[in-house]
This record gives structure tokens, sequence and C-alpha cells, in this order.
């Protein structure tokens, strides 16, 4: 049987180009899934360990006991340090319910969490900085830069509480004259 020659033409560089798209978007939705599913994995390792400090009466010390057991079982995994297990602690006691942990927080890499927890206090402005990130596609240096211009406030995006506290027309209005010079 004797094939005919191929010849790449537009057709076949379309439909290359459309299989690569493919290959990238399904990269990128898989990166995004491991890493909601550590952020998730890191939230119930912090929880646990209020509870059981909670429980137990247990100090910090427990954190470095805790750090290394699991860095000698889990030798090739990345992320049992001492500091680690603390910001995993932090960032439970910062989210309490795991359904927000599932929202915006648990979208972005787990250093720039860190970078919310360590920069910020207010649970309404980790929220708005970390949706900001999300939608501009900010790396850890550009969200911290934005943190320490307070970004929220120069856009006049200040973090308030019109939404719950005041009917939607007054919410609306509240917000604007915030933004208005």
């Amino acid at each position: 049987m004797t094939g005919k020659l191929f010849e790449v033409g537009d057709d076949y560089s379309r439909w290359l180009k459309e299989l690569k798209d493919r290959i990238r978007s399904a990269q990128v939705r898989a990166a995004l899934a491991v890493n909601q599913e550590l952020v998730l994995l890191y939230w119930q390792i912090g929880r646990s360990i209020l509870e059981q400090q909670g429980q137990e009466g247990w100090g910090t010390k427990v954190i470095e006991k805790l750090a290394k057991d699991l860095k000698k079982e889990f030798p090739e995994i990345k992320g049992f340090s001492r500091s680690n297990l603390m910001y995993m602690r932090a960032f439970a006691e910062a989210y309490p319910d795991e359904q927000i942990v599932q929202r915006s927080v648990g979208q972005l890499p787990w250093r720039h969490n860190i970078a919310l927890l360590e920069k910020l206090k207010i649970q309404e402005q980790r929220f708005w900085y970390a949706q900001q990130t999300i939608e501009n596609g900010w790396s850890r240096d550009v969200l911290v830069m934005q943190i320490e211009s307070s970004l929220h406030i120069r856009q006049g995006g200040a973090v308030t509480n019109f939404e719950r506290t005041l009917p939607k027309l007054q919410s609306d209005l509240a917000q604007q004259l915030i933004k208005d010079p």
C-alpha cells in the first residue's frame, strides 16, 4: 500500500496549534488541582495541630517533634519543616472554616498564602488581595509589593462592611463615595 505524501498545510498547522493549546490548558488545570489539594492538606494539618494543642495542652515543642517525625517518614517531601508547620497552624487559625480555604486562598500557591498571613491581619483584606492575585496573575513578589503599597486603598477598593450592613442601594452609594476623591 502506497501512502500519499503528507504535506504540511494550514489545516495541519491549525490542528497542531489546537492540540498544543489543549495540552497546555490541561497542564495548567492539573497544576491548579494539585496546588488546591496541597493547600487543603496544609490547612488540615494546621487544623489538626490546633485541635491537639487545645485538647492535650501541648505547646510549640510538639511542632518541632512533629516536623522531625514527618521528615523521617516522608524524606522525599519538602514542606514539613518546623516553620512551615507553624504556618500551617497559623493558616488554619486564620481560616477556621474549610469552605473558606476552597475559595480564593485555596487557588493561590502556598507561598502567596504565607505572604497574606505575614503582611495582613484583616481577613477581608486577605480575601481582596487573594482575588486580585487570581484575576491579575500576580507573582508572590508583586503581591507583596501591592500589599506594602496599600493597593486596596489606592484603588478605592478599601475593604468595608457596607455590603453586609447596608441595603444594596446604600451600600453601592457608600462604596462609590469612598472612591470619589
